[in-house]
């Protein structure tokens, strides 16, 4: 089988769902309207975050990064989705496709990492009340968001770098609409087992001990719950952590079904829809679920859209 390298680099066909093309001019639709309400809505939170001082919180601090990262993780993957559902050109380049791997790869790993200090602040905020403002001060809430991102994309820069040293099949045909690394693993033209291995350590790394980690603040956090003597006191407590828990389930519930799942020709779809969801849907539903179970980010975005133009 003939190879491409480094050295002599051409573009990729990203096959999506191009052997359904009723489905295509769907998805056009619906993945422009997802886009347009992921934009909004993420700006609109960060914007309520920088400009009402009541939100100037750990909770709202940590809110914004996930709103900017989701900004940028979107923005990643979904032009470039809908210049090839559009028509029946479905190519990037080699550049693209180095840069969508090294964001997407970056870009969850820092996802992962984000949800896990939320639900450490949670922990604190209901477990060690007199004690939050101490442990969860300005200097470390940046020390922890900077680990964050720095962690995760160092991890990227080792996986794209891993990646694109081996040699690729001349056919460059990706099955998938997005450039991620399950799916050019499978048109690599020597032993993967390298790889595969340091795959299932970053899987391990970024997506099973932060849910491990997030598994153990939640049931530190309902053990306290249930000794509040007040109904209401622990419904209040329980509603704080609610839309970080649906947040939780629907991003990690996606990633460990295409990442960790035995894979099989019988998945092949299915593993797309997944990948649509959390990389597509997931990003849109954020702003959606925190507003909906938060009246100070409903207060505040009504404050937001009242005040109008100056």
């Amino acid at each position: 089988m003939k190879e491409i390298n480094a050295s002599d680099p051409v573009g990729f066909i990203l096959l999506g769902f191009s052997d359904l093309p009723q489905l295509e001019m769907i998805l056009l639709l619906f993945v422009s309207i997802i886009y347009s309400l992921t934009l909004m809505g993420n700006t609109a939170i960060m914007l309520v975050s920088y400009l009402n001082p009541k939100l100037h919180t750990p909770m709202y601090f940590f809110l914004s990064n996930l709103s900017f990262l989701d900004l940028c993780f979107t923005t990643t993957i979904v032009p470039q989705m809908l210049w090839n559902l559009k028509g029946p050109e479905k190519t990037i380049s080699y550049t693209g496709c180095v840069i969508q791997v090294y964001c997407v790869s970056g870009l969850g790993a820092i996802e992962c990492i984000l949800l896990t200090l939320m639900a450490y602040d949670r922990f604190n905020a209901i477990c060690r009340p007199l004690h939050y403002g101490i442990i969860m001060h300005p200097k470390l809430l940046w020390q922890l968001a900077a680990v964050a991102w720095v962690s995760g994309f160092l991890a990227s820069t080792v996986q794209t770098t891993l990646l694109f040293r081996l040699p690729l099949c001349s056919h460059h045909m990706v099955d998938d609409f997005v450039c991620e690394e399950p799916a050019l693993i499978k048109i690599v033209c020597v032993d993967t087992t390298l790889l595969e291995n340091e795959l299932s350590v970053a899987c391990i790394l970024y997506v099973i001990i932060p849910l491990g980690l997030i598994w153990v603040s939640y049931v530190c956090i309902v053990r306290s719950v249930l000794k509040i003597k007040s109904a209401e006191g622990r419904k209040k407590a329980f509603g704080t952590c609610g839309s970080h828990m649906i947040v939780v389930i629907l991003f990690f519930g996606t990633v460990i079904s295409v990442y960790i799942q035995p894979k099989s020709k019988y998945t092949r779809n299915h593993s797309k829809f997944l990948t649509l969801f959390y990389s597509v849907v997931t990003p849109s539903l954020n702003p959606l679920i925190y507003t909906l179970r938060n009246k100070e980010v409903k207060w505040a975005l009504k404050r937001l859209f009242a005040r109008g133009p100056s």
